[in-house]
């Protein structure tokens, strides 16, 4: 690899793992980065992202649970039917085209971007009386959906967590964050691993990004509890807008990451 590649995917994976831990949707750029500066197939992108990705939420999800954040307990019942669903999705995605990667992100934004301004005291405090529930089936249900959704395309998963954790479990956007980490943390090794048996990863490419999804991860979390749920909630607002703005033609993230 050349200088160049290395720091494209070393400063990129700093975006995309600050992007990922506070939103979601910071894979678009990690993506464009392995097909279009690194030439990978859009299927070996995909499968090569989530070796940055493992490490990326082994990174926030431990910082999180230092901070004392992380509900594991809850993020484990939850993740359980998210990892099934995510095996279901990696094996529809060994064949993934590039633009069902840019449909699905398109119907996320859209959806994203109404929630987060839909009484957004719900994003900002958390709901005791949810939290104290238990898991229903009917929530076991939905993350099983939204783990078929990350285990097939990934891109914009933590949108379909955050919408999940926060209005059906009542948590606030810093805990609600630190769970979603947690469940992709769970359902991203099972993935991969589909993606190694089908030979669609490289692991040079996957572990140089890997180095900076890890700088911006460790970075992202400290952000989140410091700054709390309003941070968040805004950091979330630039995301989706940049990104919807790609997705509509607006910007070419493409082009700016083409040498």
């Amino acid at each position: 690899m050349s200088i160049y590649e290395i720091s494209a995917l070393i400063i990129g994976g700093v975006l995309v793992g600050f992007i990922n831990t506070l939103a979601g949707g910071g894979s678009i750029i990690s993506l464009s980065i392995l097909m279009y500066v690194m030439g990978l197939p859009a299927n070996i992108a995909n499968g090569t992202n989530r070796i940055a990705i493992t490490l990326q939420t082994l990174t926030a999800s431990t910082n999180f649970k230092k901070q004392n954040v992380l509900d594991w307990r809850k993020g484990l019942k939850l993740g359980i039917p998210s990892v099934l669903g995510s095996i279901v999705g990696a094996w529809i995605a060994v064949d993934i085209k590039e633009e069902v990667f840019e449909k699905a992100m398109a119907v996320i934004m859209i959806l994203m971007l109404g929630f987060i301004f839909y009484k957004p005291q719900l994003w900002l405090k958390g709901r005791q009386e949810l939290m104290e529930r238990k898991v229903s089936p009917m929530m076991m249900v939905l993350f099983f959906l939204i783990g078929i959704y990350g285990g097939f395309i990934h891109v914009g998963i933590g949108y379909l967590l955050l919408i999940g954790i926060v209005l059906g479990a009542g948590y606030d956007l810093v805990k609600a964050n630190a769970i979603k980490v947690f469940i992709v943390l769970m359902y991203v090794p099972f993935s991969l691993a589909i993606f190694i048996y089908n030979d669609q990863v490289n692991y040079l490419f996957g572990f140089v990004l890997a180095i900076g999804n890890v700088i911006g991860a460790l970075i992202a979390s400290k952000f989140a509890i410091k700054n709390g749920a309003n941070f968040v909630r805004w950091v979330i607002f630039v995301v989706v807008l940049l990104t919807a703005a790609n997705v509509f033609g607006f910007i070419d993230i493409k082009e700016l990451i083409r040498p």
